[in-house]
């Protein structure tokens, strides 16, 4: 398994380190309900520097990224990012990423630790216009500091005014004693906050001077296992499990980010789906009756008819319901459809819910 540069402090930590793409990652410390709920409630740190992040530079950067992505990255200014997927030539997703357009004429892609070869691999085959690309994930770590404490804990390190920086927007500073960390207005858990970039040298001093400064508000260091409970109740998909590279943007629901305006690799899967309808929807589902659903269970109709799979679930911590994310057969997918979740030969019934699941009361 491979390290982070925060490893040795994780296990320090005492935090249940086990093995997830590849890297040896903190899934818990004092636990996940408790870890979820301090992030939606404070401010929480996680370390996500298993991550991938690639440079792209040059006159045709832009270019290369209009041909292998979905959304529409000429859209973007200087100090904005986007989420958008790479489509394969079959119709499916290769990943979903983050383009930060730094200026003009350069880039940088954000992708999943478990496909970090794969999509380099697949950018570079697609590659003819001579853009330059620098794979950076093994120098960078990446740090997110997630909840409604999270500007407060984070405003204390740097000069740079962080009420300024509008979601989905980045900027680059001083942060911690360190120079040039991109400071970024994104996150995986709904609950507000930033990633920051470091490079592996500084990612020790970085995270100590952050859990300094969020003392006050209680701060707390959260594994990946709290990380999966708060971006379920957002609906947010996760590769691997929601979408993968047999699923289209559009079944997804991610025809927001898939955008016709230009011509990009698989365009022609997503705009037949789009106009004709897709044959399933990517759902959420919630429990009636007792249960948890779990990636991979069927989902039956009232006659014991498969209609769909089920592709994540959990109990949610803020709610205390089970929810889940599902491919469902048109038209049992339609908001408040009574169905049945098969788990271990019962059929336990749920219904189509409206996503978010997790709504701000304030």
């Amino acid at each position: 398994m491979k390290n982070t540069p925060l490893t040795e402090t994780h296990i320090a930590l005492g935090a249940k380190m086990a093995e997830f793409a590849g890297y040896n990652m903190p899934i818990s410390y004092k636990g996940i309900k408790e870890e979820h709920h301090q992030v939606r409630n404070s401010v929480g740190m996680f370390d996500v520097s298993h991550m991938g992040e690639f440079i792209l530079e040059g006159e045709k950067a832009l270019d290369l990224i209009q041909k292998v992505t979905s959304n529409d990255a000429a859209k973007l200014i200087d100090g904005q990012a986007q989420y958008s997927c790479l489509p394969n030539d079959k119709g499916g997703i290769v990943d979903d990423l983050l383009v930060y357009k730094i200026a003009d004429h350069k880039y940088m892609l954000v992708v999943n630790a478990s496909n970090i070869d794969k999509d380099w691999n697949w950018i570079s085959t697609h590659n003819e216009f001579g853009v330059k690309m620098t794979n950076i994930s093994d120098a960078t770590s990446l740090l997110a500091v997630q909840g409604p404490k999270a500007t407060a804990t984070l405003q204390k390190l740097t000069s740079v005014n962080l009420s300024e920086i509008s979601y989905y927007h980045f900027s680059q500073g001083d942060f911690a004693g360190c120079k040039d960390v991109i400071l970024s207005a994104t996150g995986y858990t709904g609950a507000g906050g930033f990633e920051l970039y470091v490079p592996n040298e500084s990612a020790v001093t970085v995270w100590n001077k952050i859990i300094e400064a969020g003392a006050e508000f209680g701060i707390q260091p959260i594994g990946l296992g709290a990380r999966d409970t708060l971006r379920l109740e957002m609906g947010f998909c996760l590769y691997g499990n929601d979408i993968n590279d047999t699923t289209n943007p559009i079944e997804a629901g991610l025809g927001w980010i898939t955008k016709f305006t230009k011509s990009f690799v698989g365009d022609q899967f997503a705009k037949d789906l789009k106009e004709n309808g897709t044959k399933r929807k990517l759902v959420g589902i919630q429990m009636i009756d007792r249960g948890i659903p779990r990636h991979d269970y069927e989902v039956i109709d009232a006659s014991g008819n498969k209609i769909g799979i089920v592709t994540s679930g959990s109990q949610t911590p803020s709610l205390d319901v089970s929810i889940g994310l599902a491919y469902i057969d048109i038209p049992h997918n339609k908001l408040d459809t009574e169905i049945y979740i098969k788990i271990r030969e019962n059929s336990i019934k749920a219904k189509v819910v409206k996503m978010p699941f997790y709504q701000k009361t304030n």
